[in-house]
């Protein structure tokens, strides 16, 4: 084979300078994130092993299996932590997150933005703005919310935010990024206890504070995926921030519609808090919605919540309305019933979103 194949030459220190560029941008940050070469999962880890210590307490807010998670590996680390958890049907309230910072005097707090499991989505600019008002160091797990939602990381305060490609912004899984803040390289470096040497350390990583320094390329970043990575990027750009998510809500919309048309009840219960990347659906005793495998971009749950709900995945391409009337008429077949009232709630759905 062909040794000088695009996928076979190393990445060159100018592409990993725009991929980190373009991460930053993203992310509303002017400070280069790191760079992880793995999936998103990994990133989330170093963090938790980055910043975990005996003495520090952390509020970790439970709103799906992902949070339960990054507890784990919190509590692994010897840190006390202190669940906020609510069922996973619902999102946390602010005010909850509130009232135990007031009882707990945490050094830190974690949440998941936006659970693609449970098809709800955290009210993340207020629970960040809650956490700044008492200094609190903030971990966002943002892998499946960034290009779906709003995530403004220095306007929001945000110390830690782990993100990946494969949901909204249509990219590989290969290649995920971590944003640390000023204020966040210092908790971590001031954790003895973080790994060195490590694939789970981000201190190894770390860019060039004044950015003079050019940036170092990991030696196991795989080159093929993150010029992937750099091509999805350069095409959410392309389109534009604010239009990928808002075609993310136009689907949400749509898809919520389609399903109620249906007589299908969403599984999340504040209608406030909807996830744009998935819809969940209620199965209660309706044994025609308990499938094994998916159809198209409609899936059964995951873990505890197979056979409690149905997830439609209109994320990346698939948020669209094509995608969407495929995954309502794929629902009404499993209802034995007719599709066309709630695919033109669908169509009305997506012509109000975008009106």
């Amino acid at each position: 084979m062909n040794q000088e194949h695009k996928g076979y030459v190393p990445l060159t220190r100018a592409e990993f300078s725009t991929l980190t560029s373009q991460f930053a941008r993203l992310l509303s940050t002017e400070h280069p994130p790191v760079i992880i070469p793995g999936e998103a999962i990994l990133g989330i880890e170093a963090v938790a092993a980055g910043i975990s210590a005996p003495g520090r307490t952390f509020i970790n807010v439970v709103t799906g299996p992902y949070g339960s998670l990054f507890g784990g590996w919190l509590e692994r680390g010897g840190a006390r932590v202190v669940e906020v958890k609510v069922p996973f049907d619902e999102v946390v309230p602010a005010e909850q997150v509130a009232a135990a910072i007031e009882r707990v005097k945490p050094d830190a707090i974690s949440f998941v933005q936006a659970e693609v499991v449970t098809g709800g989505s955290n009210p993340a600019k207020e629970i960040l703005r809650i956490a700044r008002t008492h200094n609190l160091i903030t971990v966002t797990d943002s892998v499946s919310a960034v290009g779906g939602e709003e995530l403004l990381v220095d306007e929001w305060g945000v110390d830690f935010a782990a993100v990946g490609a494969q949901k909204a912004l249509g990219g590989p899984n290969g290649v995920s990024a971590v944003s640390i803040s000023p204020r966040g390289w210092e908790f971590m470096e001031s954790n003895k206890a973080a790994p060195r040497n490590s694939i789970l350390s981000l201190l190894d990583l770390k860019p060039s504070p004044t950015g003079v320094e050019p940036l170092r390329v990991p030696p196991n970043i795989p080159a093929l995926e993150a010029r992937a990575l750099i091509d999805a990027l350069a095409a959410v750009e392309a389109e534009g921030l604010d239009n990928v998510i808002s075609r993310h809500r136009a689907a949400a919309a749509s898809a919520v519609s389609g399903i109620k048309a249906l007589g299908l009840e969403p599984w999340q219960k504040d209608s406030g808090h909807y996830s744009t990347l998935t819809t969940t659906v209620r199965i209660g005793g309706d044994q025609r919605l308990r499938i094994a495998q998916p159809v198209g971009i409609v899936a059964p749950g995951d873990g505890e919540l197979n056979g409690r709900l149905l997830r439609i995945n209109h994320f990346g391409v698939n948020a669209s309305l094509q995608s969407v009337e495929t995954a309502v008429t794929a629902l009404a077949e499993l209802l034995e019933t007719d599709a066309a009232a709630a695919l033109q709630a669908v169509r009305a759905a997506w012509g109000n979103a975008h009106a």
